[in-house]
């Protein structure tokens, strides 16, 4: 069993920057997909981000592409989500997620753990 635990999420301004932290237990994460996911109030969760396991692969939603950055290290297992230029559309609980699959999903069905969340608020 895999816990995921997020950090980082806070108030900001527009034009800001967050960085996300999502630390893993339970076992390592070799092999695993990691992503990043956001749900905005009486919104559907959509997908921000994902990395694979050995990082040759990365992708992001046009939404952020330029402005948010996903990255892991494999020794700490932990994954991280750079936000900059935060715009207040960007506000969400934001969710990271592993993947027992090899490859990029875009879909949360494709993810088999995830965190509990954390809070993102950009104010304009």
């Amino acid at each position: 069993q895999v816990q995921l635990v997020e950090s980082g999420g806070g108030l900001v301004q527009a034009g800001g920057s967050l960085r996300l932290s999502c630390a893993a237990s339970g076992r390592t994460l070799y092999g695993y997909t990691m992503g990043w996911f956001r749900q905005a109030p009486g919104k559907e969760r959509e997908f921000v981000a994902a990395i694979t396991w050995s990082k040759s692969s990365l992708h992001y939603s046009d939404s952020v592409k330029g402005r948010f950055t996903i990255s892991r290290d494999n020794a700490k297992n932990t994954e991280y989500l750079q936000m900059n230029s935060l715009k207040p559309e960007d506000t969400a609980v934001y969710y990271c997620a592993a993947s027992l699959g090899g490859n990029i999903f875009f879909v949360a069905e494709k993810y088999d753990y995830w965190g509990q969340g954390t809070q993102v608020t950009v104010s304009s």
